[in-house]
C-alpha cells in the first residue's frame, strides 16, 4: 500500500472554524456609472472571511485564481522558526481549501506566486490538498535583470505554481501564448515570399502507424529521388504533398535537390506552448512594476513586492477567455483586477487592509475612467469603461452580551439576520413574494424561515396550511412552545444563535497571514553590476 505523502506541523489538526459573514455592497464606493449590472466585485475585509463568504454562491464559478501572498520570509527571531512555518502554514491553508472548492471542476486553475522562503512547503502542501495529479507546472519567473551584488548568490527568481482541476481538460482548453521575436528568428524570408516569413519543417515521421499512402517516392526539381530514410515515413499523403507542391509550399532547399520540407508561414502560426521559463524580457520584472506604481499613486505608495500587469497578463491569457471569472485574494495594490479588467474578464478581488480604499478602488477607477496609460493598457487596446462593486463584510452574528450569554448582533435587522442565517444553514436567501415563510431557497423543495418572534401552536398550525405534502421546511426562531418542534414531520424548529454556536467562531475579525513582513527589493538601477 502506497504511503500517502503528507506536510506536518504544530497545530495542523486544529480546525480553523471560519463564520460565513454576508458581503454588504457599499454604494458609495462602487464605480457602476458606465456598467449598471456589473458583476466585478472588490471586497474589503480579511480574505479568509471574505472567501467563506464567496463560497457557497461561486463554488466552481471561477477559471482562474491567482494569490500573490505573504512569503513568511527573513525570520527575524519574532517567533522560533518551527512556530513561524506552523502559523504560516495553518493560515495558508484553509484559504487553499476554499479557493480550490471555487473553481470550475473543468478547466479551472489556480496559480499562486512564492519564492524560495516556502516554496518546498507550498508544494508539498497544495500536493497534499490538491493531488499531484492536478501538478500543471513550477514556473521560473526572471524578477531581476541585473545582478544584486550584496547577496553571496544572488536572488534572480521566484516561482508560479500551477495546479489545475483537470489535467487533461486544462490542456486541451489553455490558450497559447505569443511567439517571442527570439523565437520567431527561425522564420526567415530568403526568397521575398509575398507571404511573409517562413521556415522549412521536415515532412518525415515515424513509421509505426503509417499506411501505404505515406511511402511513395519523391522527386526533387533539381532531378534527385528522395524516398523515406529507414523506419521512417512521409508525414504527408501522396495526394496531400501533389496539392502543397502544386501551391508552392514544399522547399527542396537551395540547391532544390535537398529532402523535401513543407513551408510554415509565420503568419499562420497562432503562439507556442506555454513552458516553465518565463523571462523578464517576456513578462516584466520588479522594477517596471514598481514604475507601474510609482505612475499610479506616487512615490510614498510603493510597494514592496508588486508584480507587472505584464506577468499577471500572461497568466490570465493563458488560463481564460474573455467574460471568465477571475480572483484574487490578495489583491494587494490591485493589479490582478486592472488587468482582468482590461482583458475582458469579471474579476473579485479581496484586500484586507486600508490599500482596498487607497490602492485597489484608486487603480481601478483610474483604469474604468482612462485615466491608467501605464501597464498593459496599450497592448490589451483598453481605453476605459466597465465598472466594479466595492462590498466590505458583516459584522460578526453573534456577540456575548455583559452576562457573557451569546446574543443576536443588534446591527443585524431582520433581513440581515435572515440572510445570515441562510448563508450558515447552507440556503439562498430568495424571499418569496406570496409565502413570507419560504424565506430562503435549499435544494429540491426545501426552505428556511427566520423570525426573531416567540413560535407558538397556532402560528406554526397556519404555516403548515399553506405548504405541499413535499415540502420541508426549517424554522429558526429565538424561542418557542414546548413540545411544538415535534408537531409536523416536514418542519423543523431550531433556537437561534444555539443552532450555530458550535459551527464556527463569531466575533474573530482578523485570519492575518503577515507573520513576517515580506523583503524589499530595491530599484533594479541601484545593483547594476560595475
Amino acid at each position: 500500500m502506497a504511503n500517502k505523502l503528507e506536510l506536518t506541523w504544530y497545530g495542523k489538526d486544529d480546525p480553523i472554524l471560519v463564520e460565513p459573514r454576508l458581503l454588504i455592497e457599499n454604494a458609495a464606493l462602487s464605480n457602476t456609472a458606465a456598467s449598471p449590472d456589473t458583476e466585478n466585485m472588490l471586497i474589503h475585509g480579511d480574505n479568509l472571511l471574505a472567501l467563506k463568504a464567496l463560497e457557497s454562491k461561486y463554488a466552481g464559478q471561477v477559471k482562474c485564481v491567482y494569490i500573490d501572498p505573504p512569503y513568511n520570509a527573513n525570520a527575524s527571531g519574532i517567533y522560533e522558526d518551527n512556530l513561524e512555518h506552523s502559523l504560516w502554514l495553518s493560515l495558508i491553508r484553509p484559504r487553499l481549501e476554499i479557493l480550490w472548492s471555487l473553481l470550475d471542476k473543468e478547466v479551472g486553475s489556480i496559480w499562486i506566486s512564492i519564492d524560495d522562503n516556502e516554496q518546498a512547503y507550498m508544494r508539498v502542501l497544495c500536493d497534499e490538498l490538491f493531488g499531484r495529479n492536478s501538478f500543471i507546472a513550477q514556473i521560473v519567473w526572471q524578477k531581476r535583470y541585473s545582478r544584486e551584488n550584496r547577496e553571496a548568490i544572488g536572488d534572480v527568481h521566484e516561482y508560479v505554481f500551477v495546479y489545475a482541476k483537470n489535467k487533461e481538460l486544462f490542456k486541451a482548453a489553455r490558450n497559447l501564448v505569443p511567439m517571442s521575436e527570439e523565437q520567431a528568428k527561425v522564420y526567415k524570408n530568403p526568397n521575398n515570399d509575398p507571404k511573409g516569413r517562413w521556415r522549412p519543417v521536415p515532412m518525415t515521421a515515424q513509421a509505426g502507424h503509417a499506411t501505404s499512402e505515406q511511402f511513395y517516392p519523391i522527386s526533387a526539381p533539381g532531378g534527385k529521388v528522395h524516398t523515406p530514410p529507414a523506419g521512417r515515413c512521409w508525414a504527408l499523403s501522396k495526394a496531400t504533398f501533389e496539392q502543397l507542391l502544386a501551391e508552392g509550399r514544399i522547399y527542396f532547399g537551395k540547391d532544390n535537390n535537398s529532402q523535401p520540407n513543407t513551408i510554415r508561414y509565420l503568419s499562420e502560426v497562432p503562439g507556442v506552448a506555454p513552458w516553465t521559463w518565463w523571462p523578464s524580457d517576456e513578462v516584466g520584472h520588479t522594477d517596471a512594476a514598481k514604475k507601474e506604481i510609482l505612475a499610479l499613486f506616487g512615490k510614498e505608495n510603493i510597494f514592496d513586492t508588486p508584480k507587472p500587469e505584464t506577468l499577471i497578463e500572461r497568466i490570465i491569457h493563458i488560463a481564460t477567455n474573455p467574460g471568465d471569472l477571475v480572483l484574487d485574494s490578495f489583491l494587494g495594490s490591485g493589479t490582478t483586477a486592472a488587468v482582468a479588467h482590461k482583458m475582458g474578464r469579471r474579476y473579485i478581488g479581496i484586500e484586507m487592509g486600508s490599500h482596498a480604499y487607497t490602492h485597489c478602488k484608486v487603480r481601478l477607477d483610474k483604469v474604468i475612467a482612462g485615466e491608467d496609460p501605464g501597464g498593459i493598457t496599450k497592448s490589451a487596446k483598453w481605453e476605459k469603461g466597465g465598472g466594479y462593486r466595492f462590498y466590505e463584510l458583516a459584522p460578526t452574528l453573534i456577540n456575548r452580551d455583559a452576562f457573557g450569554e451569546y446574543v443576536i448582533n443588534e446591527a443585524y435587522d431582520a433581513d440581515m439576520l435572515a440572510a445570515g442565517v441562510a448563508l450558515h444553514e447552507g440556503f439562498a436567501y430568495h424571499p418569496d413574494g406570496n409565502l413570507f415563510w419560504k424565506q430562503s431557497v435549499g435544494n429540491e423543495k426545501s426552505y428556511l424561515f427566520v423570525t426573531t418572534r416567540h413560535l407558538n401552536s397556532q402560528y406554526l398550525d397556519t404555516i403548515k396550511s399553506g405548504m405541499e405534502e413535499d415540502e420541508y421546511l426549517i424554522i429558526a426562531c429565538c424561542s418557542y412552545d414546548e413540545g411544538i418542534d415535534r408537531a409536523y414531520d416536514h418542519i423543523t424548529i431550531k433556537k437561534i444563535p444555539q443552532m450555530l454556536l458550535e459551527r464556527c467562531e463569531f466575533g474573530k475579525t482578523d485570519y492575518n497571514l503577515n507573520i513576517i513582513h515580506s523583503p524589499v527589493y530595491e530599484d533594479e538601477e541601484e545593483y547594476d553590476a560595475e
